[in-house]
C-alpha cells in the first residue's frame, strides 16, 4: 500500500497536518525578509562630492553652493561623482549655462556627502569605521554626512549573496492530493506577509545595524520551531527496497531510468532559474518605477496575495503546466512593456510593474508546488536541492544584471524579459501533475512518461 492510500484511509488533512503548516509559517515569513533585506541594508542614498572650504561661502545658500561646485545631469539633478575644479560663480547669474569645457570637471577629491533624510546609515555609506568622518555643520548641508572613500559607491548588487533556500517539504508530503494545492498556497501566503513586514520594519528602523538585528532576531524562533517538524513520511520506505533509486539489476536499464527520473523534471530546473531571475530582478528594483521604495516594497508584497488566490483557482482548473508557463510569459511581457513606456509616464509604469510583480509571484508559487510534484520521493530531496540551487543561481545573477545599464540603459529589462519568456515556453514541455499522486519511485515516473506519450500519440 502506498502512502497516498494510507492518507485516504485516515484524515488526510486533520489537526496534525494543520499543525505542520502552522510550524512552517514563521520560517516562510522570515525568508523574504532576508532575501530582500539588502534593498534597504545596502541602499545608496542621494549623494554628491564633498565641497572643501565651505567657510568661504557663508553668504550663499546650500543650493547656491551646490550650483557653483557640482555639475548637473541633463535632467537637472546634481552629478554624484563629479565636481568643478574651481567654483563657477557665473552660474549664480544664469544656472542654465553649464560649462562646455570638460577640463574643469574632475572626480570627487574629498569624499562624498550623503543625504540622510531617508536613511540614517547603510552599508554603502559605512564600509569600515576607518573610512568614516562625520562633519555636520549647523545651517550647512543639513542631514548630510561626509564619507571619505573611493569615488564610485559600493554597488548594492555586489552585496547580494542570497542564502540557500532550505524549506521543508513536510507541507507537501503529509497532506492528501485534494489538499496539496491548498497547503502550498497557504504557506506561501506568509512569504507575502514577510515582504510587507519588511517594508514596515525598514520604515521604522533606518539604521542598518539595528535593521539587521530586527530582521535576524525572529530566525531563532524559526530554528526552534523547525526542530518540531517530523521527518518526511515517504522517506521511511527507502529502507524497504534494496535499491529504490534504481530498482533494476540491469546497469544499462538502471542508468536509463535514473536519467529519465532526473531529466523529466529538468525543464522544472530551468523554470526555477527563470522564476527566481525575473522575481528578484523586479523585487530589487524598488526605485525604478517612480514610487517611494518603502511603498514599492509594501505594494509588491501586497499584490502577491491576490496573485496567489488567483493561482489557487487556476492550478486546479487549467493545470500546473499552463499556469506556470503563462505566468512566466506574462511576467516577461510586463517587463518588456516598461521598456517602451516613456519614463515620464510614472503612473502607467508603476501599474505595469505591479502587474508584472503579481505575475512573477504567481510563477514562483506555482513553481514551488509544481517542482515538488515532478520528482519521485526517492529523489525529491536531492531534486529539490538541485532546483533550489538553480533558483539561487538565478537570484544571485539577477541583481548583477543591473550593471548592464552601463552598456545600454534598457539592457537589464531586455534580459529579464527574454529569460522569463524563454523559460515560460520551456514549461510547456513539462508533464501535467494535476490530480496526480506524488511519484514515490522511478517506476512511477516511467508510467507517467509512458501515459503522456500515449496521450500525445492519440
Amino acid at each position: 500500500m502506498k502512502f497516498e492510500d494510507l492518507l485516504l484511509e485516515i484524515d488526510g488533512f486533520g489537526k496534525f497536518q494543520i499543525l505542520i503548516l502552522f510550524i512552517l509559517c514563521l520560517p516562510r515569513m522570515n525568508l523574504p525578509m532576508h532575501f530582500l533585506l539588502h534593498n534597504f541594508l545596502a541602499a545608496t542614498p542621494s549623494h554628491h562630492c564633498a565641497i572643501p572650504h565651505q567657510e568661504a561661502f557663508v553668504n550663499l545658500t546650500t543650493e547656491e553652493v551646490l550650483l557653483i561646485s557640482i555639475p548637473r545631469e541633463p535632467d537637472g539633478t546634481f552629478k554624484s561623482c563629479e565636481m568643478f575644479s574651481q567654483p563657477q560663480f557665473h552660474l549664480l547669474l544664469n544656472s542654465s549655462l553649464q560649462p562646455e569645457n570638460n577640463s574643469i570637471i574632475q572626480e570627487c577629491q574629498h569624499g562624498w556627502v550623503y543625504d540622510h533624510s531617508q536613511f540614517t546609515s547603510t552599508i554603502s555609506t559605512q564600509v569600515t569605521p576607518g573610512e568614516l568622518s562625520w562633519r555636520t555643520r549647523p545651517g550647512t548641508l543639513p542631514r548630510f554626512a561626509l564619507v571619505k572613500k573611493p569615488c564610485r559607491p559600493l554597488p548594492r548588487e555586489v552585496l547580494c549573496i542570497p542564502p540557500e533556500r532550505c524549506l521543508p517539504l513536510a507541507g507537501m508530503e503529509w497532506v492528501d492530493v485534494e489538499h496539496r494545492t491548498f497547503s502550498g498556497i497557504l504557506t506561501s501566503m506568509f512569504w507575502s506577509i514577510g515582504n510587507m513586514l519588511l517594508a514596515a520594519i525598514a520604515y521604522l528602523v533606518r539604521e542598518w545595524r539595528w535593521l539587521l538585528v530586527a530582521v535576524t532576531g525572529p530566525c531563532l524562533l524559526s530554528i526552534v520551531s523547525g526542530c518540531d517538524l517530523p521527518p518526511l513520511p515517504r522517506e521511511w520506505g527507502k529502507s524497504c527496497n534494496a535499491d529504490p533509486r534504481i530498482g533494476s539489476s540491469d546497469p544499462k536499464r538502471s542508468g536509463t531510468r535514473l536519467c529519465l527520473a532526473l531529466g523529466l523534471p529538468g525543464g522544472g530546473s530551468s523554470n526555477e532559474f527563470g522564476v527566481a531571475f525575473s522575481y528578484y530582478g523586479m523585487s530589487m528594483n524598488l526605485t525604478g518605477f517612480g514610487l517611494n521604495m518603502y511603498l514599492s516594497q509594501f505594494v509588491f508584497g501586497f499584490i502577491e496575495i491576490p496573485a496567489k488566490m488567483i493561482m489557487y483557482v487556476l492550478v486546479n482548473r487549467v493545470g500546473r503546466r499552463q499556469s506556470q508557463a503563462w505566468a512566466l510569459i506574462l511576467t516577461g511581457l510586463c517587463i518588456g512593456a516598461n521598456i517602451v513606456i516613456p519614463r515620464p509616464f510614472t503612473p502607467l509604469r508603476s501599474a505595469v510593474a505591479i502587474m508584472g510583480k503579481g505575475f512573477s509571484e504567481a510563477a514562483f508559487t506555482t513553481a514551488f508546488l509544481y517542482t515538488c510534484e515532478l520528482y519521485p520521493t526517492v529523489l525529491r530531496q536531492n531534486g529539490m536541492g538541485y532546483s533550489s540551487f538553480m533558483a539561487r543561481l538565478g537570484g544571485a545573477l539577477a541583481p548583477l544584471v543591473f550593471l548592464l545599464d552601463e552598456v545600454w540603459r534598457s539592457l537589464p529589462e531586455v534580459t529579464y524579459c527574454g529569460v522569463a519568456v524563454c523559460c515560460g515556453l520551456v514549461a510547456f514541455l513539462l508533464p501535467e501533475t494535476l490530480h496526480v499522486r506524488l511519484p514515490e519511485g522511478i517506476e512511477d515516473i516511467e508510467k507517467t512518461h509512458l501515459l503522456t506519450g500515449l496521450m500525445h500519440s492519440s
